[in-house]
């Protein structure tokens, strides 16, 4: 079992990332700059390789890393993670566990930022109305099962995208509508610096139309009921926002992304 790290970075112009990130496995770093060019190198025995493309999109940018992929089993990550000493060896132990499972989430402990990514306690199956807590950063899953059932990152959702975030709910999504088995893992496997984010800056205008264009893509027959009472709900107080202008602001969201088909 051949566990590989796909990571979407930016503007990288050395290899000091892979030791930033403490990688011990083969990794596929697209990094998306002011060049075009591919690297390919022996990294501590590991095969390394750095695709280097002058475009912006985290969903392009994960894609260009998954389609070129080799590793048995895969990892979505960040130029922001560093990962444990052993993580490897936890992937391959979990993966051995559940023989069954298509993809697991870990946990990952979070530095700075208002955000604070959700713990797994226990073992769980990842069903739908579960499945926004989790990020890419948490993902590893087989490629096999990937490339079988065409799966890929939307474009049109995360950074350097026209809808700020929401690749990774959306991935998610595909999986389970592909009949993909999901386990949620209590293991930790690495720490991300939230302390700058490249997509999160504040609860805002923008955050929210945002949001309201996510849901229609994620539930097109329950997003209304989302974007008029679960969001308004949630956020109205941490926003310091009324809950008539978040609804405002996401059924615009809503409407804009409805113009956009398909959003792959």
């Amino acid at each position: 079992m051949k566990v590989q790290v796909l990571v979407a970075a930016v503007d990288q112009n050395d290899h000091s990332l892979l030791k930033k990130m403490n990688i011990d496995s083969d990794v596929i770093v697209g990094n998306q700059c002011d060049r075009n060019s591919i690297e390919e190198f022996d990294y501590n025995g590991h095969w390394a390789t750095y695709l280097n493309f002058a475009e912006r999109g985290v969903g392009l940018n994960r894609n260009n890393t998954l389609i070129r992929a080799t590793g048995d089993i895969c990892l979505f990550a960040d130029d922001d993670m560093e990962y444990v000493d052993n993580y490897v060896q936890i992937i391959e132990r979990e993966f051995e566990r559940y023989p069954h499972a298509d993809a697991l989430i870990f946990n990952i402990n979070t530095i700075g930022g208002d955000q604070q990514r959700r713990q797994n306690t226990k073992v769980k199956r990842i069903r739908t109305f579960n499945s926004l807590n989790y990020g890419a950063a948490r993902i590893a899953v087989r490629r096999a099962s990937i490339q079988k059932n065409r799966i890929c990152f939307s474009q049109h959702f995360g950074g350097g995208a026209m809808y700020s975030s929401g690749e990774d709910s959306l991935i998610i999504r595909d999986m389970l509508k592909k009949g993909f088995k999901i386990y949620a893992i209590p293991k930790t496997i690495a720490t991300v610096d939230q302390r700058t984010s490249t997509w999160f800056s504040g609860y805002h205008e923008k955050f929210f139309h945002d949001k309201g264009a996510l849901m229609k893509a994620m539930f097109p027959r329950m997003y209304v009921l989302m974007n008029d009472i679960y969001f308004p709900l949630r956020y109205k107080r941490i926003a310091g926002e009324k809950a008539f202008n978040i609804r405002r602001w996401m059924k615009q969201g809503s409407k804009d992304f409805n113009k956009l088909k398909p959003y792959k």
